[in-house]
């Protein structure tokens, strides 16, 4: 579920998967800013979670893949504008996003979870929760949640990238964040993360995350067949345990 303001980068990663020479080409579109599961790291590569997903997917399916960058409010728009193939960016799966594009099998599904400060007295029950300023990613479940459940409640503050809301919290502008617990889970594990903690039980714990394609585009089939594969060959658990210690399938 992603405050994580970057323009559109219309910028093809240099790495291009090895594939047969007379392979497909493909382009998967991602953000670049939604660690760890897709980020661009000090040497300029795109890295991440989705994107050793995405390497494997197109090996199975004997393709040729390159990267795309895209800013994430306009990420559906450049897909099918046709910037980039598929969609590789932990996506939630909603009715809203489906009237725009298909989504493939879920590959990993998530959670809500607030975070704030360890020295906080932050508790999550509407009656703690008002007047509270919290930080969400624009266009994420997260904010859509705070939005329907929150709204007359909280002071909710969106931001373009997960980030930005983290730094604002750390500047102390805002009272906590709302996001997918397994990128708050990886934040927390890092030094700007060390003076905050989860707060309370996940809000909402059924997040599909799925890769989007053009609406009655042929490669939804051919990205389950390959999805299916690397979860039963156990390539999906040997990435999975790269960036996690738990099972997020």
């Amino acid at each position: 579920m992603k405050s994580y303001k970057k323009v559109l980068l219309a910028v093809t990663a240099a790495m291009v998967f090895s594939a047969p020479a007379l392979a497909d080409k493909l382009r998967i579109g991602t953000e670049g800013a939604y660690p760890p599961f897709n980020m661009i790291d000090s040497s300029g590569e795109v890295t991440g979670f989705d994107i050793d997903i995405a390497k494997a997917l197109c090996e199975r399916m004997d393709a040729e893949c390159s990267i795309v960058i895209s800013d994430w409010d306009g990420i559906i728009p450049a897909l099918n504008t046709r910037r980039f193939d598929f969609l590789v960016a932990s996506m939630s799966i909603t009715e809203e996003r489906e009237q725009a594009v298909d989504f493939t099998m879920p590959y990993y599904t998530n959670k809500l979870q607030f975070v704030a400060p360890k020295k906080s007295d932050f508790m999550v029950d509407e009656a703690s929760l008002k007047g509270k300023t919290i930080g969400a990613q624009r266009a994420t479940i997260a904010g859509q949640w705070l939005e329907e459940n929150m709204g007359d409640v909280v002071d909710i503050r969106l931001y373009d990238t997960q980030e930005n809301a983290y730094l604002d919290m750390n500047a102390g502008r805002i009272d906590g964040v709302l996001a997918d617990a397994f990128v708050q889970y990886e934040w927390l594990q890092s030094e700007a993360g060390a003076n905050f903690e989860f707060k309370g039980e996940p809000v909402f714990s059924n997040d599909k995350i799925g890769i989007a394609v053009r609406k009655d585009d042929p490669l939804r089939e051919r990205l389950n067949k390959a999805l299916q594969e690397i979860v039963d060959d156990g390539t999906y658990a040997e990435i999975n345990a790269k960036y996690f210690p738990f099972s997020i399938y």
